[in-house]
């Protein structure tokens, strides 16, 4: 069995377990990084943007409720281990007023991003808007050796103020 489709079964179980546990508070369920670009490692974490509705205020508070997902993930992840995968979660949580703020982090989701669920098309149509201001301001993706980094402004002057 391929890597890629081995991760791809555990993406099925996070969405079913994240659902499970959020029920109708979930808007969102994201993966970014190497797994949502589809090129994984046996040692890649997998990124989660999880945008939920009425969140615990505070880093922890969210970090302790997604601790349950996780628990019930844990059977799985140590079958992967089994496989030789050894993996993560890297849980990225946010309320759907704290995605619409922005963040430089979407950046890389604009090219990069799988939606494993998007209630209402919540986060797909952030990335449309998103996209389309960084296209008006001129910004670009460049491929620097091994590595991407975005030029959000070519004509960028030091101590320039800009939205994106």
């Amino acid at each position: 069995m391929k890597l890629l489709d081995t991760f791809g079964g555990f993406l099925a179980e996070i969405e079913r377990q994240a659902k499970a546990f959020y029920g109708e508070r979930l808007v969102t369920l994201a993966i970014f990084g190497s797994v949502g670009r589809g090129t994984p490692r046996p040692d890649s974490d997998v990124d989660l943007l999880l945008v939920i509705d009425r969140l615990p205020r505070g880093r922890l508070a969210r970090i302790r409720e997604f601790d349950r997902v996780e628990q019930a993930l844990t059977p799985y992840l140590q079958q992967l281990r089994c496989k030789g995968i050894d993996t993560c979660l890297s849980p990225v949580i946010k309320s759907p007023e704290e995605v619409l703020r922005g963040s430089l982090l979407f950046l890389d989701m604009i090219e990069d991003v799988r939606l494993l669920y998007d209630r209402e098309g919540f986060f797909a149509r952030f990335l449309d808007r998103f996209r389309k201001r960084l296209e008006k301001l001129g910004a670009r993706r460049v491929k620097s050796g091994g590595a991407w980094h975005w030029v959000l402004k070519d004509d960028y002057q030091v101590g320039e103020v800009f939205e994106i």
